[in-house]
């Protein structure tokens, strides 16, 4: 992604790429969100409930999930992921340039100003959650799925049983559970993702010394996780808790009761796993985003 160009690839190329990249940023850290979601939905203890929280920190959750579940239990969901990454990646990413660059018009010279940037990355992560939502949906339900007592069985046995069992018990509406606060938390964030890695790469890409490499995509891509939690932290809260469990009426009840019950931190609960997480997302994404890319226009220039 570069700041001040036009974007050299093809949307089918661009596509591909972005989605490639979503796909192994989401297997490499997909436990860190797991150990996210497990936090967001657990409820504060009752007044006079001496019971400690059952997840404990980012290290904490992680650990307590492979003691109680193993290992392979921090990749719930791995499979709706990529699903999701492969739709929303895909979308959200490879349309970001094409769409910032007909928000300010073939003919604009210099550096595109962030406000433009801010409204591309609206645009782009509210059209992709609202294909990917189903999938979203999927993997925050087998995410929050903890270790049952003997003899009970599980909801789902995997990710196409989540589906079909969801269209059949619920409705297919039910596969857009949470959309509204779905949206509004994929627009946010995605906005404050590649907008900012977008600024802070053009940022430092000014400063003397600083070229278009790795170290630089990696600052940019902390940058982009940074801000992205900060703005959007209280609606992934509302998400996942209305993801997770289908009694809540809506976003403004489920954001009503989380607020009754458990205060106004709660919409900040799972901040450093949800940074974990979204920080390295963020760093691994942009960095195979990057060479990603690097390797297509090699291939097309090797062509000619």
């Amino acid at each position: 992604m570069v700041a001040d160009s036009k974007s050299d690839l093809s949307l089918p190329k661009t596509f591909a790429c972005s989605a490639f990249s979503a796909c192994v940023a989401e297997v490499c850290t997909i436990p860190l969100d797991t150990a996210k979601v497990r936090l967001q939905l657990q409820k504060s203890a009752i007044a006079g409930d001496v019971t400690l929280p059952k997840y404990r920190g980012l290290l904490g959750t992680v650990g307590t999930i492979a003691r109680e579940e193993g290992l392979r239990s921090l990749w719930k969901g791995v499979v709706p992921g990529l699903h999701r990454q492969c739709l929303f990646g895909g979308l959200r990413i490879g349309m970001y340039e094409p769409v910032k660059n007909l928000y300010v018009g073939k003919d604009h010279v210099g550096d595109v100003p962030l406000s433009k940037k801010i409204l591309a990355g609206l645009t782009t992560g509210a059209l992709g959650i609202m294909v990917a939502n189903p999938t979203d949906l999927v993997k925050v339900r087998l995410q929050a799925e903890g270790k049952l007592a003997a003899g009970v069985p599980r909801r789902y046995t995997g990710s196409l049983n989540a589906y079909s069992t969801i269209v059949r018990q619920e409705g297919v509406r039910a596969l857009w559970t949470g959309l509204g606060p779905n949206v509004a938390r994929n627009a946010i964030i995605n906005a404050a993702e590649l907008a900012s890695y977008d600024q802070v790469k053009q940022t430092i890409l000014k400063i003397p010394g600083f070229t278009d490499n790795v170290v630089t995509h990696i600052l940019s891509g902390l940058g982009a996780g940074f801000f992205a939690v900060c703005i959007g932290s209280p609606v992934d809260v509302v998400k996942s808790r209305m993801m997770g469990d289908p009694s809540y009426k809506g976003t403004i009840d489920c954001f009503v009761k989380t607020l009754k019950a458990d205060g106004p931190m709660a919409f900040y609960k799972g901040f450093i796993p949800n940074f974990g997480r979204l920080g390295s997302w963020n760093v691994i994404m942009f960095l195979t985003l990057e060479q990603a890319k690097k390797y297509v226009r090699e291939l097309e220039s090797s062509k000619k």
